[in-house]
């Protein structure tokens, strides 16, 4: 008699063990792009920082700057939409001396800084944990002018 009682009890404990491993699998996927991500403009924010320190007779500008970081930010993955990384995204300073054939250059030494934000969208996390808004990502280079 018992038996007939326990018939979906197999059923019933499996939908429950399995939602919580689903979610448990997706927040493992998204952390790990957002780590991805992460390391993405990490590495953007120092290429453009050297594309920037690096001697250029004719001078460096902001706009070459942030091109070599965009371009080296090709890679960032968004899951919750389509990304929204572009010039805006970076900020670079000292920018009052890092003009094309400029005759004022920065001088020797001078830190040189390359900030890089990115705005991550969460796929699926959202839907279960509502205190997980987009999160910001940001990395910072600083280095010194040759």
């Amino acid at each position: 008699m018992k038996r007939r009682n326990q018939r979906g009890v197999a059923m019933i404990e499996f939908a429950i063990v399995a939602t919580l491993l689903f979610i448990l699998l997706f927040a493992i996927i998204e952390f790990s792009i957002i780590l991805f991500d992460k390391a993405v403009i990490t590495n953007a924010s120092r290429e453009g920082a050297r594309r920037g320190i690096v001697y250029d007779p004719n001078g460096t500008s902001e706009e070459v700057i942030k091109t070599a970081v965009i371009n080296s930010a090709t890679k960032l993955i968004s899951l919750g939409g389509p990304s929204s990384f572009d010039e805006h995204n970076i900020t670079v300073d000292p920018n009052n001396c890092l003009r094309p054939r400029n005759l004022v250059k920065c001088p020797a030494g001078t830190p040189l800084t390359v900030t890089v934000n990115y705005q991550y969208h969460f796929l699926i996390l959202p839907k279960f944990v509502t205190q997980l808004a987009d999160l910001n990502l940001s990395a910072t280079t600083v280095m010194r002018m040759e």
